[in-house]
């Protein structure tokens, strides 16, 4: 009997092991959903673990800057994004909760301490702490339960749209079948010819969480661009985080 009760316990775990698996392959051909229901099971696949500390590559380019970096991110969920950006130096450091964003560079000898303004200047739309970190775990920057969605099937995704869009921008999901994270999300102000794509290539399983493995991140303003990805080399979660940040002194303060 104990023999049958371990069996079962062990198809079961390997059973879900290879469920989650299956999820990751990308093959899953979607299928017809309704929009409430494509919601709610993208917000049932929200990051759920307490902490990220994770080592990634950057590749930068705003036409007139194009370089690579290390960057090394640590993630207290809904508390705290540190960032250290690294090349034989460090190039930058950044600390950002929900109420300040606060930056330095020992390269550049400047620092800024203020909201999310220069990340508004940096992306071209408004952003708050809460969509930042959602834009990093591959969910939408805005809660897709709150508004009727409608839905359309491009490209073997789900994409969702409000039915009421802002009248500042549109904006649009394209939710993965297969495990309901995002493909892509995007912000358009066509009146002032500005939009923001979110690319979400690939995931990785990680500690039974599905975890973005690259990231893409194209911002496109009248007259400039930024482009930004990122390429996770490696993740963990749940661990002590230190995200102590101290401005140094002397420093030229940049002004937005």
């Amino acid at each position: 009997m104990k023999f049958i009760k371990y069996f079962v316990v062990f198809t079961l775990v390997f059973a879900s092991c290879k469920s989650k698996k299956n999820l990751m392959s990308g093959s899953m051909v979607v299928e017809k959903m309704s929009a409430k229901k494509v919601a709610r099971k993208h917000i049932a696949s929200n990051f759920d673990k307490k902490s990220i500390d994770a080592k990634l590559k950057a590749s930068f380019n705003n036409g007139k800057l194009k370089q690579s970096i290390s960057v090394s991110l640590k993630m207290k969920k809904d508390e705290v994004i540190w960032l250290k950006g690294t090349k034989f130096i460090t190039v930058f450091k950044a600390k950002i909760t929900p109420t300040s964003v606060k930056f330095y560079s020992p390269y550049a000898k400047n620092y800024f301490d203020g909201d999310f303004s220069m990340l508004k200047k940096l992306l071209g739309t408004d952003i708050n702490f809460n969509q930042l970190q959602n834009l990093l775990l591959g969910q939408s920057v805005m809660n897709v339960k709150q508004e009727k969605q409608n839905i359309t099937i491009e490209n073997n995704s789900y994409v969702l749209s409000p039915e009421s869009q802002s009248l500042l921008f549109d904006i649009f999901f394209a939710v993965n079948p297969s495990h309901f994270k995002l493909d892509k999300q995007s912000i358009v102000n066509a009146q002032k010819n500005q939009r923001l794509d979110v690319f979400y290539p690939s995931y990785k399983l990680i500690d039974n969480a599905v975890f973005p493995s690259k990231i893409q991140i194209k911002a496109k303003q009248p007259g400039k661009f930024t482009n930004i990805d990122f390429t996770v080399k490696s993740v963990v979660f749940n661990t002590e985080l230190n995200t102590s940040f101290s401005m140094p002194k002397g420093y030229k303060q940049i002004k937005l």
